[in-house]
Order: C-alpha cells, then structure tokens, then sequence
C-alpha cells in the first residue's frame, strides 16, 4: 500500500514548476520588451545599473542585431522576447489543465519547453562570453536574461519529469551544440574587426561604424552640426570609433568630425594644432575643448539641446 502511494506521488505532475517558468518567462519578456522597444525609440527611458554607457554599447555593438537594413531593424532581443513569450504561452497551457498529465501532447509541450529553454541558454551563454571578451562591456540586462534562461532550463527538467533521461540529455545536447555552432558563425560574421580588415586594407581612415542610429539621435547630430560643435578624432583612436558608434552610422555623417591625425585621410591637422587638442576624442562646446568619450545625454546637457534626448 505505501508502495503504490509512493508510485502516486511520483507520477503526481508538479506545480510549482510550471508557477515559477511562468513567473520567470515574464520577467524575461518585460525584459527583452523593455529592450526591443528602447532600440525602435518608443520606450522613452531604460536605467542601466552598473557601468556607465555598458548596456548601451552592448546592445548597440554589431551582436546586438539580427538583421537590418533601410527599412527593418530586428534587435536580437526580439528573438528573446519571442523566446520568453513561447515558454509562457506553453506554461499557460500546461497550468490550465486544458491537457491531462497523462496525454502526450502534455509531454510533447514540456518536451518544447526543454529544448526552446536548452536553445535560450546555449545561446546565452555564448552571448556572455562575446560580452565580456569581445565587447569588453557590461550589460545589466543582458546578463539578466541569461539566468532567467538558466534557471528555466533547470527547472523544467524537474517539471517534466522525463522518463528517460538518456533521451533528455541527447536531445539537448543536439539542441545546445547545433545553437553553439550558428551562434559562432553568426557571431563571427558580424564581428566588425573583420569587416574592418576587407575593407580598409590601404587607406588611414577610421573603422566602419556597425551600429545603427535611432531618430533622436540622427536629431541630435543635426543639432550639433547647425550649432558649430566639432568632434575632433584620430583614425586609429579606439575611444573615437567608441563615441562614433553611441551615435551610429547614419547619425555619424550628420556631425562636424574633424580627422586630426596627420596621415589621416583629409585631415586637418593644422587646425587641430591651432586648437590645442591633446586627446581624442575632443569635443569644441562653445569655445571649450573637452576630451574623452561622451554619453550622449552628457553631451545634450552639455550643449543645451531641448530636443528628444531618449537615446
């Protein structure tokens, strides 16, 4: 009798779970919503904790997109909203007891939960690491969203409760080494530090610029050029390609940037030495040089620019 209570309680569907992947998948899609909205302009702030200036370089270096051009841009945390969105929806299902524990459709969905989690934290992982090695920046957000991923993948194998774990671990080891494998070619294919090496093999000119520019900000270099604000850069300063890509591409040629180094390509050399400056990348304000690398709402404080700051 104890022996068949037991086998009762073990195959008894769990429900704190299913309550905590829920839980989870929400805040992974307030998240990545948050995220997603920012970089299409119609969220008007999002506070990063921790390192100034962190999260807006990662989510606007070249890993933070999926694909873009004229017309479309996809931030890559749109697929994670998307992620966190399925995962919810198929909890959802499962809590409601539209589907009896029994049926194989009830597997089949923590079977998706299993391996759409097992994807997410593969893929974030390998994000991790381009981060802090590639970027070389820290992202409150982004690292959020990989311990969320983490922590469902976990806990949907408790939830599941599959009964062949063989089956469990070859699946996901399938899922995690096919996401390791596109995410690496992916991320090598965006790496601007190649594009860089095909495309300017003579040349002394500045790196391309790989992000991509917001309204406000294209706004805002217009509002520096019409107001007589220079930036002063050096082709092979790092910290200038920096501030280059807070603004992005298309903002970038709306600015007055004068090229200082004296084998730059159509420098003004002569001026930057009339003008003192020391260090790059420099800004004129007014009269007043001021050097190093700006976030953009210091620089719109700094200017007196009344436009939209929600960069």
């Amino acid at each position: 009798m104890a022996l068949k209570a037991f086998k009762s309680r073990t195959h008894k569907e769990l429900k704190w779970p299913k309550i905590i992947i829920a839980i989870l998948s929400t805040i992974g899609i307030v998240d990545t919503g948050s995220i997603t909205l920012k970089n299409w302009g119609l969220f008007t702030s999002l506070s990063c904790p921790g390192i100034q200036n962190g999260c807006e370089t990662v989510l606007n270096s070249p890993w933070g997109t999926l694909f873009e051009n004229n017309q479309v841009n996809i931030p890559l945390s749109l697929a994670g909203f998307i992620t966190y969105l399925s995962i919810l929806v198929l909890t959802i299902i499962l809590s409601i007891n539209l589907i009896s524990p029994k049926e194989k459709l009830n597997k089949f969905f923590w079977w998706l939960i299993f391996l759409i989690s097992c994807a997410s934290s593969s893929f974030s992982f390998l994000l991790i690491n381009i981060m802090f090695l590639k970027i070389q920046a820290y992202c409150f957000f982004c690292i959020l969203s990989a311990i969320i991923s983490f922590s469902i993948f976990i806990i949907s194998m408790i939830g599941a409760k599959f009964e062949s774990r063989e089956s469990m671990i070859f699946r996901g080891f399938i899922v995690a080494i096919s996401v390791l494998l596109g995410g690496l070619i992916w991320s090598t294919n965006v790496d601007p530090s190649n594009a860089i090496d095909i495309q300017r093999p003579t040349e002394n000119v500045s790196p391309i610029i790989t992000t991509s520019s917001s309204p406000q900000k294209i706004e805002f270099a217009k509002f520096l050029k019409e107001n007589n604000i220079i930036m002063y850069s050096a082709y092979w300063c790092p910290h200038c390609h920096d501030q280059k890509q807070l603004f992005g591409r298309e903002a970038v040629k709306e600015l007055a940037v004068v090229e200082c180094a004296e084998d730059g390509k159509n420098n003004d050399y002569e001026l930057c030495q009339s003008k003192g400056i020391s260090g790059f990348p420099s800004w004129e304000i007014n009269g007043e040089i001021i050097s190093g690398t700006r976030d953009l709402n210091e620089l719109a404080i700094k200017t007196g620019y009344q436009g939209n700051s929600n960069f």
